[in-house]
């Protein structure tokens, strides 16, 4: 009986219990692998995207007119829109360079004075219009009514844009 009983603790000790706990190790290792996989699937689909969108973005920097810039831009939409160049305050422009980037931030500030709804009205157009094929961002638009004057607007605006250093 004891040589039974020792032959079963024997069994027991060094072929059952390794094997299960192998078994627990296996499962845990797994579910950890699982959730890897689950997490690199989830940021593959978010390189995928920001691969896509930069790909976006290079396309519309290929098709810029030469010596695009913002401030240009924003001037050439009011002429077009029909805005008197005395109407047009300031554009103060600036740039900014990125870290380990071949692009520089560019961003201005517009402010336009004493507009009536028309001109407003179709400065914004042209602006959503050539803003997404051009790569520009509005980032802040403030619309006031011009002083004491019934039907005038004031109109200040900030935008911004990457272009190539």
């Amino acid at each position: 009986i004891a040589g039974g009983f020792v032959c079963l603790f024997v069994t027991m000790q060094f072929l059952v219990f390794p094997m299960t706990e192998k078994r627990q190790r296996l499962k845990r290792m797994l579910s950890s692998n699982n959730k890897i996989m689950e997490n690199m699937t989830a940021l593959k689909s978010e390189y995928d995207q920001v691969h896509q969108a930069a790909k976006l973005l290079e396309e519309r920097f290929q098709k810029r007119p030469e010596g695009f810039t913002l401030f240009s831009f924003l001037d050439r939409l009011a002429e077009e829109a029909g805005i008197p160049k005395e109407k047009v305050i300031y554009i103060k422009p600036s740039k900014s360079d990125l870290k380990n980037s071949p692009y520089k931030l560019s961003q201005a500030e517009m402010k336009l004075q004493n507009l009536n709804t028309q001109q407003m009205k179709n400065y914004l157009y042209k602006l959503e219009v050539e803003k997404s094929e051009n790569s520009v961002f509005i980032r802040k638009i403030s619309i006031n009514q011009s002083g004491n004057e019934k039907g005038f607007i004031d109109l200040v605006l900030q935008a911004e844009t990457l272009e190539k250093s």
